[in-house]
């Protein structure tokens, strides 16, 4: 239950502009978690999130991509060595690869349970994601990259 809140957290966060702990925590609810501030209080701090400016006026919660929340180290190591780049074809993703590492990579994509993507299929430097549609791709893709460029 807690990695799937954990999951979810990231998701929400990826996709909202969310500036309090309280909205964090109203939007959980809304998903079906049941939670208190106290709740996603400790579930910030075990997930490292930092709050953020982008648009220089407003502060919103961030996932740093060197927190990758229950990779493990060979995971995490593996998606960031291993990625060279990701692009959208209809409704499929193709992330390229360093050769002999698609095994790899896939898997970490895998490990991190990625709603938007129904599953991977990997070469030696190419892995092929099937997602439900265009949206979803893109914004699989958004949340990989998220991962990979920092």
């Amino acid at each position: 239950m807690k990695q799937d809140r954990h999951n979810k957290i990231i998701e929400l966060i990826t996709e909202h502009d969310i500036e309090t702990q309280e909205e964090l925590a109203s939007l959980l609810n809304e998903a079906g978690f049941s939670v208190t501030q106290a709740t996603v209080s400790r579930d910030i701090r075990e997930l490292k999130l930092s709050k953020a400016s982008p648009d220089g006026i407003r502060q919103k919660y961030v996932f740093l991509s060197n927190n990758l929340p229950n990779l493990g180290e060979k995971y995490s190591r593996a998606l960031k060595d291993g990625f060279v780049s990701i692009t959208q074809a209809s409704n499929m993703i193709v992330v390229k690869t360093f050769p002999g590492m698609a095994m790899a990579v896939a898997a970490a994509i895998d490990a991190l349970n990625i709603a938007e993507i129904a599953g991977c299929i990997a070469g030696d430097d190419t892995i092929m994601c099937a997602t439900k549609g265009r949206e979803e791709a893109a914004l699989a893709i958004e949340k990989i990259q998220n991962i990979t460029s920092v």
